[in-house]
């Protein structure tokens, strides 16, 4: 982080935009300042594109007036029921800057809704309804003024030491809006900074009031957690204050270790963790991260005791699929093809792993390229990621054989593996030849086919598929069409 003088955010703020708006502000006698997300990023030395703009009167007014003079290169748009205006303006290279007018305003909440009684206010009331002091700083843009930085709650302190802190009581700014409880642990993530003990204590007492907002506002910041670098870091904080439990209790659910005969099986929520982390340094796959976060979702329901070879998981896979679909509607998730990826990707997750921990053959290669399709990278990537046993010699054990995977699947791919998994016999002609209607005989020729063809029986042609075609009809009594004619006229 760098610190900056007056005069040097002034420079910084030596830009057209800036003093055309001070401009329209000055004209209009009004106090004007830029603020929130824009100005901590300036401190950040991050690249921001959202310019806020806070006027102590109306923002409507300075907007409109920006409009004016900046003529055609500048399209305004007018939220009257907000209070609020965006001024969208075209510049020499052809992009936009979009700049956001509010009027100053001060906010009063009731209990069960997150949506305030706004009331015009001044500078100081509008930074005391700021969620967080890192984002409570503002600078003012009038001329005489150009540049002065006005942070009344150390706004500036907590970036350089690296703090999220409410400006105010923290129970009161999350109780007023409960999203922000789910934005500290959000900016916490992407800035990796610690969140301030009294504000930790606010999100402890304040969790239930999580409750009162949308799965769909949730949704966007759990989303930008799982984008950070270290998305860990805030599905650790979520636990720890409870909100996890809340928003997605069957993750909390995997932190626990049990322990029997002197036998505990490992914190399948923390290897969870551990293995998100392991594909955020690989991927930036939003929903190849969210299979990693399900990817053991089903071993709660899944664990069992066995006295001989200590605590199961089986088909914690197949279990953590079907809770996925469960999840993500109740969660207001896409249900679309995303979901359907992440569906399969936690029901194959253990295939590679099976594969590699005995001979890795041809016929077992081939039904998970079948099976995995076109994401058979992303699942091997998963599956890579998965190893986290602290046993180095194991660990490296593991990658070699799922290297050795790599290779056979590579092998496969560079020959046209669609066309070869793929019977030349379809179910059309199977129903032609046997005159048959789409039915379960159908289904079970066609998938006795794709089985030879998986498991390399026989070549991908059509004159062996057809012999063994032939021998299964005979078998479920099934008479060519030909055949049929033929008997008819006996």
């Amino acid at each position: 982080m760098v610190l900056y003088s007056d005069e040097e955010l002034a420079t910084i703020l030596d830009q057209d935009i800036f003093h055309k708006i001070s401009e329209a502000a000055d004209s209009l006698g009004m106090e004007c300042y830029v603020v929130g997300g824009y100005v901590r990023d300036i401190f950040l030395q991050r690249p921001s594109t959202d310019i806020d703009v806070v006027v102590v009167g109306s923002g409507i007014s300075v907007a409109r007036e920006l409009k004016r003079m900046m003529g055609r290169k500048a399209h305004l748009s007018v939220f009257k029921s907000f209070g609020t205006a965006q001024v969208k303006i075209k510049t020499e290279d052809n992009l936009f800057t979009e700049v956001e007018f509010v009027g100053a305003r001060k906010e009063s909440y009731s209990h069960d809704s997150r949506k305030p009684i706004v009331e015009d206010g001044t500078l100081e009331d509008d930074q005391n309804r700021r969620d967080f002091t890192i984002n409570a700083m503002a600078i003012c843009l009038n001329k005489d003024r150009f540049g002065e930085l006005v942070d009344p709650f150390n706004g500036l302190a907590d970036l350089e030491d690296g703090i999220i802190a409410t400006p105010l009581d923290p129970d009161i700014t999350f109780s007023d809006d409960p999203l922000r409880m789910m934005r500290c642990i959000r900016f916490a993530t992407q800035l990796n900074f610690a969140i301030e003990d009294e504000t930790f204590e606010g999100l402890e007492r304040m969790a239930e009031r999580i409750k009162i907002v949308s799965a769909e506002r949730i949704e966007v910041e759990l989303n930008k957690i799982m984008l950070s670098p270290t998305p860990s870091k805030g599905f650790v904080d979520l636990q720890r204050c409870g909100l996890l439990n809340i928003i997605m209790p069957e993750l909390a659910a995997l932190d626990i270790v049990e322990q029997k005969n002197g036998r505990a099986h490992k914190n399948n929520f923390y290897h969870t963790l551990e293995v998100l982390d392991n594909v955020a340094k690989r991927s930036t796959n939003l929903w190849l991260r969210w299979a990693a976060l399900l990817h053991d979702i089903g071993k709660t329901k899944a664990k069992r005791w066995d006295p001989v070879i200590g605590w199961t998981f089986h088909n914690h896979n197949y279990i953590g699929a079907k809770m996925v679909q469960q999840m993500f509607r109740r969660m207001k998730l896409p249900m679309g093809p995303e979901m359907k990826y992440v569906q399969k990707l936690v029901d194959l997750h253990m295939r590679p792993q099976v594969i590699a921990d005995s001979e890795v053959t041809d016929s077992a290669i081939r039904r998970l390229l079948n099976d995995a399709g076109d994401d058979i990278d992303d699942l091997m990537l998963l599956c890579e990621a998965d190893i986290t046993s602290k046993n180095e010699i194991r660990k490296k054990m593991f990658l070699e054989n799922f290297r050795m995977v790599r290779e056979k699947l590579s092998d496969l791919k560079e020959k046209d593996y669609k066309r070869l998994l793929q019977p030349v016999i379809d179910g059309n002609e199977i129903m032609e030849l046997f005159h048959l209607k789409p039915s379960r005989e159908v289904g079970t020729l066609k998938q006795f086919l794709k089985d030879a063809v998986l498991d390399n029986k026989v070549e991908n042609e059509r004159e062996p598929l057809m012999q063994l075609l032939m021998e299964k009809a005979s078998e479920m009594g099934l008479t060519p069409r030909e055949n049929k004619e033929k008997q008819k006229k006996i």
